[in-house]
């Protein structure tokens, strides 16, 4: 490959592209091709693997399906993408006014936003993920700002944490936010914004009805995942909040049809010195 050795969002971007592409890839054709070295590769053909994009194979990797229906647990996707994740969470914070009612729902991107909402004066934040709760509890210790007031919706946990079923469901049809920002198992043009949860499903659509304004929050890797179930079509989003590493067709897909795309900035961080 001529010219300068692209960047890891980058580079798995473009073995995405092959893959679909091409139905399969090898690594020593990578190598070759993006002038990486051979555990680069590998390296990348693991975040892809993790986040269900491709399915690894000896020397390489093949196209995996296109419609998912397990969903890893909570612990398990904190570790995907954290980088990305973490740019995104502090791009998507900044959309968050002082003094207005927020609703954000489970999963490791969300919990990254809440993360950065504790100093906000005189938020509410609606939540149904326990980790989200649990990060926003008073501490009791009696001094510094107080932090959100936070109500959490019930209803029976998911793998990721997340509070689902009729219980979260009659709760949230009671409220009205200004503001929900949710996560995405999988975004697709065709599919839209989906989770293998069903239930979990039901309840983020609960959330997006009582919600004036709908951010998605989703890492680059999240484009071309279809899970069983989608909550929002790409029409019904305000916001977009993903990272630099979103491809060029993702682009041009979303910028159409969303309200408004936001892209972080990544750092820099090379996977080994000079790869």
């Amino acid at each position: 490959m001529t010219g300068s050795t692209p960047l890891a969002p980058q580079r798995r971007e473009l073995i995405l592209d092959i893959v679909r592409r091409e139905g399969a890839v090898r690594v020593a054709a990578l190598v070759e091709q993006l002038g990486v070295s051979d555990m680069t590769i590998r390296r990348d053909l693991d975040v892809l693997a993790r986040a269900g994009s491709v399915e690894k194979v000896h020397g390489g990797a093949v196209r995996t399906s296109a419609t998912t229906a397990d969903e890893p647990g909570f612990e398990t996707k904190s570790t995907l993408e954290s980088m990305a994740k973490a740019a995104v969470a502090e791009a998507a914070a900044e959309l968050v006014k002082p003094g207005s009612v927020v609703a954000i729902s489970g999963g490791t991107t969300t919990f990254a936003v809440a993360h950065r909402l504790k100093e906000i004066p005189g938020l509410t934040v609606v939540t149904n993920s326990l980790p989200v709760a649990e990060l926003l509890r008073p501490s009791g210790a009696g001094t510094g700002p107080a932090g959100p007031t936070v109500l959490v919706t019930g209803g029976a946990p998911t793998k990721s944490a997340s509070l689902v079923g009729p219980l979260a469901d009659q709760a949230i049809r009671a409220l009205q936010v200004d503001l929900l920002i949710v996560g995405a198992h999988g975004v697709s043009e065709r599919a839209g914004v989906t989770t293998p949860n069903l239930a979990e499903a039901e309840t983020n659509r609960a959330m997006i009805a009582a919600a004036t304004q709908l951010a998605v929050v989703a890492d680059h890797s999240k484009w071309g995942i279809v899970g069983l179930s989608r909550f929002a079509s790409l029409s019904e989003i305000d916001y977009f909040v993903s990272d630099d590493g979103l491809g060029t067709q993702a682009r041009t897909v979303l910028g159409e049809q969303v309200g408004h795309l936001i892209l972080a900035d990544t750092p820099d961080t090379p996977d080994t010195p000079g790869a």
